[in-house]
């Protein structure tokens, strides 16, 4: 404790720290205040049907990534998950479309490119999605929760409202990032996720204490577990940062080594969350092609991959995720670069002729150890869905693994290295008492 207090201190010492410390927190106070501003011409106290859809599916998932404004028909219902499926969408085109790839050797002029582009993306994406919130609004409220009925004014002016939410969520985010702490887009969304806990919590505190027969004791047991997956959590997030030279050449059947003890820069996950993002994108699509109807409306297909708690839903999940991790795995670490880049500075793997004998062998370590990465990645992914059946709340599940999970960790391990870095650089002790924090990336990059 008195160590704690002692870092306290000293982050207040550091006029820097304190003042991105206060516009982080002030910019996240901005949108958790916004995510409560009802749209104009709704009327908050009928917004109960709504507050209900959301407490379970995919809706409740949205809900969730959005603090709870998506539920409160709020000016930034949509959150700024339309920038995020903009993002992976122009990070899948850097891979495919020639016109991309330039760009990301252009360096900083290039990168401004690829930023203006995902914004007009996200604006063309919040096109369709504000219409379609719309629509589930009228279907899911009374008339009168809308002033005048919700006609063609209410249509059109709530579109540019959501979409200039939306927009505006993104504006905070990069403030944070050039200003606060770091990392905007995904302190926001995880100070949505942290926002929905306290609720979800005391729902499942409630529906315990209701049941007969030892509610208490099961409702502690549940937070053991909690435990356990999270510390998992952080150990999968941090993953490998080193393999051994030694044991690589295991993997790949060569016991060919020397007695000197080296590493290549090779990680367990080396995709970190993006694939559950992905496959989360693609899972979500089915839905968004109902219009957010209700499950009695919707077709057999899309009614099955609707349902998070479905074994479909779970198992194409699970797969989509490892073929994800692969896919972005891929992508993130290149062979050919690390074995020229060896070669450039003199380096070499006892035992393994430079050039294309390296980048095979690199390519076979990098497709072997990723495959247990990728199959707990999966596993953490579909985890909300064994903890709903063992009778744990729907809204609590969440956070027994999933994105809400990962993103959670991730974020706080990457602020944490962030405010340890400003400490350390200006001769403060750090946040632990020995060693680094480790973020996702290693160098405290946000992965948006």
């Amino acid at each position: 404790m008195k160590r704690f207090i002692e870092t306290l201190k000293n982050i207040y010492k550091i006029e820097d720290l304190r003042s991105r410390l206060a516009t982080t927190l002030f910019f996240l106070l901005i949108y958790r205040l916004g995510s409560y501003v009802a749209l104009p011409g709704i009327d908050p106290a009928q917004l109960a049907q709504l507050q209900n859809q959301t407490k379970e599916g995919l809706l409740g998932l949205l809900d969730m990534f959005s603090g709870g404004a998506f539920s409160n028909a709020s000016i930034f219902a949509l959150g700024i998950m339309p920038y995020i499926s903009a993002s992976i969408v122009i990070q899948l085109l850097g891979i495919a479309v020639p016109y991309f790839q330039r760009l990301q050797k252009e360096g900083e002029s290039g990168r401004r490119k690829i930023n203006q582009i995902t914004r007009y993306l996200t604006v063309l994406i919040l096109v369709f999605q504000a219409p379609a919130y719309l629509t589930n609004l009228h279907y899911q409220l009374p008339e009168t929760a809308f002033a005048g009925g919700g006609g063609t004014l209410f249509t059109v002016s709530s579109v540019i409202i959501l979409t200039a939410g939306s927009m505006f969520i993104m504006w905070l985010g990069e403030r944070i990032t050039d200003k606060g702490i770091g990392n905007g887009i995904s302190l926001i969304i995880m100070i949505g996720i942290i926002a929905r806990l306290p609720f979800a919590v005391f729902a499942e505190f409630a529906s315990r204490i209701n049941q007969q027969g030892g509610g208490l004791v099961m409702f502690l047991v549940e937070f053991v577990l909690l435990f356990f997956v999270f510390v998992g959590t952080i150990l999968l997030v941090q993953g490998t940062r080193r393999i051994p030279v030694q044991y690589a050449k295991r993997i790949v059947g060569n016991k060919q080594y020397g007695g000197v003890r080296q590493y290549i820069p090779l990680k367990v996950n080396a995709a970190g969350v993006m694939p559950i993002i992905f496959a989360q994108a693609i899972m979500f699509v089915p839905i968004t092609l109902a219009g957010f109807a209700n499950s009695e409306s919707m077709g057999k297909f899309a009614t099955a991959f609707a349902n998070p708690t479905g074994f479909w839903y779970n198992f194409v999940q699970f797969f989509l995720v490892i073929a994800f991790t692969y896919f972005y795995t891929a992508v993130t670490v290149n062979p050919v670069q690390m074995a020229e880049d060896m070669k450039k500075n003199g380096g070499f793997i006892p035992g393994v002729k430079p050039g294309k004998k390296t980048v095979e062998f690199l390519d076979a370590v990098m497709s072997r150890i990723t495959l247990p990465g990728s199959i707990f990645l999966g596993i953490v992914t579909i985890l909300p869905a064994f903890a709903r059946l063992i009778g744990i709340n729907t809204q609590f599940s969440y956070f027994y693994g999933g994105t809400s999970l990962l993103i959670l960790v991730g974020v706080v391990l990457d602020t944490l290295q962030q405010i340890e870095s400003h400490l350390l650089m200006r001769h403060y002790d750090g946040l632990m008492k020995s060693g680094r924090i480790k973020g996702r990336t290693g160098g405290g990059q946000s992965m948006y």
